[in-house]
């Protein structure tokens, strides 16, 4: 089999020994109504409703999307609006919180009979994918092409990040059972657990977890960014190929998040929904790196007093990774459903690029073996034709050619503009 391509990342995994805590509650938290990749939800409470833990406050009747819950019990202050990352808006429930926490009743394990029952039950729980895509547990887990293996994404190959780390070495038992939930009830005959060399605990544990699961496979893989990609982690683990517009599951394959799975344990276990994450905090502007259990809809800000972090002196807010991350543009900006990590940093190297002197280093480090420079010629062209030849939609911005290039040209930032382009050409 092929080696694919990558680079190798100084790891910062400062917090891989802590263990998570909770956060205190805060005082407010702010939850959009889109979370996930679809259309967004319509609140079902209004200003100065009381509501509880678990409760449902937002849901559509749309296909792609999922329900939407509160981590907190409290009073709704108002409905606002919210500004996405891709500059859309949607509603937003602004809930004070009471302290109390008190549990809404109609939270109770969900009785699961066959599939149906199972993928009603995945919705219900308003679970997105945790690790970063955001797309609905319950549209992956209905594919229309059958499917032989469930591939669980344990890598976590940013660097900083521990919270998927945390979940393998605090609760391995949830992993597997929740690996087993999918399946028994979706009828799968065998998984396999992809886990970086560099996470040995996780890697002992879980393996103890399935020695009596022959069905259940734990593969070492090498530590080399980025073996979470989702092409790159089914090719490192089963050979095969997802080809350009297809699908996982037109190779056969459903891939989830460790931290996914162990939340349907828990669901399944408890009635609990999707209310809180576990989320990584880390950074040079950061007194106290740790790893929280946060609400959804906690203030960034919040996330970060609690650790430590002078936000005045904090010249970059993250969430997620380096590599792939987003920029915060407002420490009152909410922890959304795709969080696992918030990185805030005081000092920044912003070298300025120069010329491109046609090194080749991009294409070497690209996992898929794309042509940057010639996508970028391609883009200043306006030749869609061209963009369309070099494939520039299988482009997942990991950021590999940014970080190999030797002249600091934005080379994954020209790559989005490129299938911006390509895309804005091709709905004409």
């Amino acid at each position: 089999m092929k080696k694919l391509h990558g680079v190798r990342l100084s790891h910062h995994k400062h917090t891989e020994n802590s263990a998570s805590q909770p956060l205190p509650l805060p005082k407010l938290v702010r939850i959009p109504m889109s979370m996930h990749i679809g259309a967004p939800c319509t609140p079902l409470v209004k200003p100065k409703d009381t509501v509880a833990v678990g409760q449902k406050i937002g849901d559509t009747d749309a296909f792609m999307s999922a329900p939407i819950h509160t981590g907190v019990s409290g009073t709704v202050r108002a409905i606002t609006t919210y500004r996405m990352s891709n500059g859309r808006t949607c509603p937003m429930v602004e809930i004070e919180t009471d302290g109390k926490q008190t549990i809404f009743p109609e939270v109770k394990p969900p009785e699961i009979t066959n599939k149906q029952s199972f993928l009603a039950a995945v919705r219900e729980s308003g679970l997105t994918g945790m690790g970063g895509a955001s797309f609905p547990a319950h549209v992956k887990l209905s594919p229309k092409q059958p499917v032989d293996t469930l591939v669980i994404n344990g890598a976590e190959c940013e660097p900083y990040i521990t919270s998927d780390y945390r979940q393998m070495t605090e609760a391995p038992e949830e992993v597997m059972d929740g690996v087993l939930q999918v399946l028994n009830w979706l009828e799968i005959p065998k998984a396999i657990i992809g886990i970086e060399t560099n996470k040995p605990e996780a890697i002992r544990l879980l393996t103890e977890e399935a020695r009596s699961h022959p069905e259940i496979e734990i593969a070492s893989l090498s530590t080399l960014y980025p073996q979470g990609a989702e092409k790159v982690l089914i090719y490192n683990t089963l050979g095969r190929i997802v080809m350009e517009g297809q699908l996982p599951a037109d190779q056969g394959v459903i891939v989830m998040n460790v931290s996914s799975v162990a939340f349907l344990s828990r669901y399944l276990r408890t009635g609990m929904p999707m209310t809180q994450r576990l989320i990584t905090v880390d950074g040079d502007a950061v007194k106290n790196p740790c790893n929280l259990m946060v609400p959804i809809g906690t203030p960034v800000q919040d996330v970060l007093a609690f650790a430590g972090c002078d936000i005045d002196r904090a010249n970059k807010l993250l969430y997620g990774g380096p590599m792939m991350g987003m920029a915060i543009s407002d420490p009152a900006d909410p922890v959304l459903k795709s969080n696992n990590a918030i990185l805030a940093f005081e000092k920044l190297q912003s070298p300025k690029s120069s010329p491109c002197i046609h090194c080749g280093r991009c294409i070497t480090a690209c996992p898929l073996q794309l042509m940057p420079v010639e996508m970028a010629k391609a883009l200043r062209r306006k030749d869609a034709a061209a963009l369309e030849k070099l494939h520039v939609m299988l482009c997942m911005n990991c950021g590999c050619c940014t970080y190999a290039c030797p002249a600091k040209r934005p080379v994954a930032e020209t790559n989005q503009l490129a299938k911006a382009f390509y895309q804005s050409q091709k709905n004409k």
